[in-house]
């Protein structure tokens, strides 16, 4: 192994912000990145895109401090289509703020993010963009067109 990376920049489509937001709303889940110290953590996470922002509920924790306490988050979501083997990746990086204003807390409670556990998840998080990138791509191995 030479430690190079072979790309096929042919093969991957670069999508647009529009593009982006959309598959984004497609997914249920996604996986919040952060830095708990000097070390990376994943969680994944049921969201909701409201307008150009994405919020999630959590509960008082690591997920929660990290989150808002840090300098930033990536979220990502991934997709995969079996049909045609199409697979498309989306990353948004930016900062995690608690919602506290009683108004926007009440209007994010009323939109459909529900969390999967059972416990309780009292705090929502919104995710503010500072940047969002995704790609298209087929899956390898998976040939098109064939039956």
């Amino acid at each position: 192994m030479n430690g190079a990376i072979e790309t096929h920049s042919d093969q991957i489509r670069e999508l647009t912000e529009s593009e982006c937001w959309t598959l984004m709303r497609s997914a249920d889940v996604g996986r919040l990145a952060v830095a708990i110290g000097d070390h990376p953590d994943i969680f994944p996470v049921n969201h909701f895109v409201d307008g150009n922002s994405i919020l999630f509920r959590s509960a008082a924790g690591t997920k929660l401090a990290a989150a808002v306490l840090g300098r930033s988050v990536a979220f990502e979501v991934d997709g995969y289509d079996a049909t045609d083997g199409e697979a498309w990746s989306v990353v948004v990086k930016g900062t995690a703020r608690l919602i506290e204003n009683m108004f926007e807390y009440l209007e994010a409670e009323e939109l459909p993010l529900f969390p999967w556990h059972l416990g309780p998840k009292p705090n929502i998080v919104r995710i503010d963009p500072d940047d969002i990138t995704g790609r298209r791509f087929f899956a390898a191995g998976r040939q098109t067109g064939a039956d």
